[in-house]
């Protein structure tokens, strides 16, 4: 039922049931002190009907409606009114909020800018009831201080949609001044939602946000971050709801325009040349579409939990297979020993005169120690003509043995112990004898070792084993000293920065594929942290498979095997060791970057990529120089540049001309300086007398003789690398690429995949093969990059651009509903990571048999 009351004057006195009136017009009974009186009227309104009117009164419209507990019915007030110097300003009082704004409505911007509207429009909250059916009233006074009478327009209007339906998709126009909210409500069964807002318009900017049920509710650009969660948006924007966090199992989406751009990436506009003028702002109304559908349900969180697991588990049943094959193998190889062709009348004399006589029984133990790790083909003088594995250390039982069988093994033995002799003596007739016999330390000079024409291994394998073993193991007692004082700080941090999230509700703060980012507890994306655990559970794999090698070797030195002690690629397992840690680590903080990705915390992503890539290139240089490869100090301080660099980038190297001119001479100045070390082997100074010595180079080599260089490989290798990284040099003078961090990256791994390929192709020249299971580790290698970097430049966020031009490259899930594209990267890169490691391993297994000083340096 309607009220009627008659309009009348009311003032100057007020009934007792006006008071909350004559507070209202309160403040204009200075303007009746000075003489001039105001007449307010009361007067009943009507929904839907547009009132034209003068404000020479102040007028009270008083409305009422029906609210029903069990639906929901929005109530929008809308008014327009001419631009003039006093506003009117209009007061909505209803059961349980007030909202009072003015027209024309001015909003602020930047540098004090000011804009005014003169078409406003607010939607009012509906006060709940406990009735099944409830009639309330509320009010709408205008009033002005304007000396004139100023004409406007009041229309209220019931809403229609006001309450969004699941996967009902909703269109509607917003601008700065007529901001635009509608209510949600949990479905039975339904404990979490996605809001998708989207837009073919990119700009005017806006804001989504999702609010409790409350009144007020703040819909203007200056207090839409007061509470709940929000996000600026171009074209679209996406929030994950959970009912838990609402206790009326309802909410708000609040949808604002912006009166500025800049918050999106827009234009700034220019400064006001008078900061109280008002600037025009133009036609900023935007047509939004809004939907809001059921996120996954926690089998979905349950089922991407067990196949992330179950793909990196099988890796673990796969090694073990394989090295159950391999073992088979290598047990029958060497029950092949015993099968030997039988032995001439000579070499049956020589090992009768060592003590072998017939019909005396003989222990097989101890000469199957000495010769478990040969081939059953003879040692022959081309490289790579045997296939054994070392890493087979087994030793069977003893057992006694026909005097026939242990005069067969014997002359096995015998034959492969001529043989390492004969490499030995004709490898140190080659070293130039005619040119150096003068010299009696040309086996120790190390000025003259390493730069002989043609070198092997055995050159730069002098040292002592047990000193370059501590050497080496220094690189993962290192490392691991790092990630712990890197790891605790960056933990910390990331928990602050999701903190912050969830209290002030700015998801602004975070560059997260929205569309597919799935929060578990406090965690907004625990998809983006779950995909990392491939790089923990593979380094970890590799760790036991270095300690599985490690331990085998160990045992072979100690039987004083000869394939241990002088064949093959010197054993070394301290980088590998440093290597499998840094992918446990790469992985660690790599969840720690997706807690809350962003442009301040991206070097934790990257930070131990460096320290992958580089540890790669140091593995693969040690190989064939283990005595001259950098220790752990410079090597790490090394990579510490490069770290400090790319913070450097990420802060000051945007659009920082000198920034980059500063950095591309250093990484020239530094590739020409590696160069230097790498092409003389380190017998070189850096000192005073440099350009002395390049001069005099310069001069004998091009000028009084046309010589070509003597080192024809390693020039190759040197020139192509210098190339690569000029060229990426001059890229980044030229472009200044806005993500440093990134483009470092691809420094380091063009470097890496250069010098892979080149000691390949060298390993392959060189007469050297590769075995079946390094092969197979290459190609699978190979192709697992192929896709993972396909999937890695899909790029569903970008923290080189505003949060709102990020949202524009979010997408759905394309895996199980749980995983998108960074999440498949993160699989497939940790998976080719850790081949790439095996492939380092076994790369050189084919070398286990061959003396080293049959094996070529390059």
């Amino acid at each position: 039922m309607r009220t009627r009351r008659k309009p009348g004057p009311v003032w100057p006195g007020c009934g007792a049931g006006l008071v909350v009136l004559c507070l209202c017009v309160a403040p204009y009974g200075a303007s009746a002190v000075v003489g001039e009186t105001k007449t307010v009227y009361q007067r009943d309104a009507e929904f839907d009907v547009t009132y034209t009117v003068t404000s020479d009164i102040q007028t009270i419209y008083a409305f009422n409606h029906t609210v029903s507990r069990n639906k929901t019915e929005g109530v929008r007030v809308s008014v327009q009114s001419e631009q003039v110097d006093s506003p009117i300003l209009f007061v909505v009082r209803q059961k349980q909020a007030v909202v009072s704004f003015q027209v024309p409505l001015v909003l602020r911007g930047l540098y004090q800018r000011k804009y005014s509207y003169t078409h406003v429009g607010r939607t009012l909250c509906q006060p709940p009831t406990r009735a099944a059916s409830e009639i309330q009233f509320f009010f709408v006074d205008v009033s002005t201080l304007s000396s004139r009478g100023v004409n406007y327009q009041l229309r209220v209007s019931r809403v229609e949609s006001f309450t969004l339906q699941t996967d009902t998709k909703f269109s509607f126009v917003a601008t700065p001044s007529q901001p635009q909210y509608f209510k949600y409500a949990f479905p039975d069964g339904v404990d979490s939602v996605i809001v998708k807002v989207n837009s073919q318009m990119t700009f005017p900017c806006s804001v989504m946000s999702i609010q409790d049920i409350l009144c007020p509710v703040y819909d203007l650009d200056n207090n839409v971050a007061f509470i709940g969660m929000y996000q600026t948006m171009t074209k679209t924007a996406a929030i994950t709801v959970q009912r838990k966090d609402f206790p009326s199992n309802s909410f708000y989406v609040v949808i604002v325009v912006k009166t500025e751009d800049e918050a999106c990436g827009g234009p700034l506009r220019f400064y006001p040349l008078r900061p109280d003028e008002l600037i025009d702002a133009g036609n900023r109304s935007k047509t939004l579409d809004v939907v809001v559908s059921p996120a996954i349900k926690s089998e979905v969180y349950v089922m991407g939990m067990l196949f992330c697991l179950g793909i990196f588990l099988s890796f673990y049943i796969i090694t073990f297979l394989v090295a159950c094959v391999e073992n088979k193998r290598m047990h029958k190889r060497r029950e092949g020993l015993l099968s030997t062709p039988a032995a001439s009348p000579a070499e049956t004399a020589s090992l009768l005169g060592k003590g072998l006589t017939p019909g005396s029984p003989y222990e097989y133990g101890s000469i199957a120690d000495n010769s478990s790790l040969l081939s059953s083909e003879p040692i022959t003088d081309s490289v790579g003509s045997t296939d054994v594995n070392y890493g087979y250390m087994g030793r069977e039982p003893f057992k006694r043995r026909s005097l026939t069988t242990l005069f067969h093994l014997a002359v096995r033995i015998e034959r492969s112990l001529d043989s390492v002799g004969r490499c030995r003596q004709e490898s140190l007739s080659s070293v130039e004898e005619d040119d150096y016999d003068i010299l009696a330390d040309i086996d120790s000079d190390k000025n003259i070792v390493r730069t002989k024409k043609f070198l092997c291994v055995s050159d730069l394998a002098r040292k002592d084993k047990r000193v370059l073993n501590k050497k080496y193991q220094i690189y993962f007692w290192n490392i691991a000293t790092i990630a712990v004082f890197y790891a605790l700080p960056v933990i910390q941090l990331v928990i602050t920065y999701q903190t912050v999230v969830n209290v002030t509700g700015n998801q602004d703060i975070c560059y997260y594929n929205f569309l597919c980012a799935h929060p578990l507890g406090a965690l907004s994306a625990f998809n983006n942290i779950l995909s990392n655990l491939g790089y923990i559970m593979l380094g970890l794999l590799f760790l036991l498979i270095v300690l599985h090698r490690d331990i085998m070797h160990n045992r072979a030195l100690l039987r004083h095997e000869v394939a241990a002690l002088e064949c093959g690629i010197p054993k070394h397992f301290g980088l590998f060791y440093a290597m499998g840690t840094a992918l446990m680590m790469e992985g660690l903080l790599s969840a720690c970057y997706h807690v809350c990705p962003n442009y301040t915390n991206f070097q934790f992503d990257t930070s131990f990529m460096y320290m992958i890539a580089g540890l790669c290139m140091l593995k693969l240089y040690q190989k064939r120089h283990p005595d001259i490869n950098a220790s752990a100090y410079t090597a790490y301080a090394c990579l510490a540049a490069v770290i400090f660099f790319s913070v450097l980038g990420v802060v000051f190297g945007k659009g920082n001309m000198v920034f980059w001119i500063v950095f591309s001479v250093i990484h020239i100045i530094a590739t020409l300086l590696l160069s230097t070390q790498l092409y003389y082997m380190g017998r070189w100074r850096l000192d005073s007398g440099i350009l002395r010595r390049m001069l005099y180079v310069v001069y004998t080599d091009c000028i009084r003789q046309c010589s070509g260089p003597m080192y024809i490989d390693r020039m190759v290798l040197l020139v192509m690398g210098n190339i690569v990284n000029w060229s990426l040099a001059a890229y980044g003078l030229i472009e200044r690429p806005n993500d440093f961090a990134s483009y470092l990256l691809a420094i380091a791994i063009c470097n890496l995949l250069l010098y892979f390929a080149f000691y390949i192709i060298m390993k392959l020249r060189s007469g050297e093969r590769i075995h079946c299971l390094a092969l197979v580790c290459i190609l699978f290698t190979a192709v697992v990059w192929g896709f993972a970097l396909f999937f890695f430049f899909q790029g569903l966020s970008t923290w080189q651009k505003t949060p709102a031009e990020s949202r524009e490259h979010n997408r759905d899930c394309i895996l199980l509903s749980f995983f998108d594209d960074h999440d498949i990267w993160h699989f497939l890169s940790s998976i080719a990571m850790f081949g790439s490691f095996l492939v380092l391993l076994t790369l050189d297994d084919d070398l286990d048999a061959v003396q080293r000083d049959k094996i070529y340096v390059f």
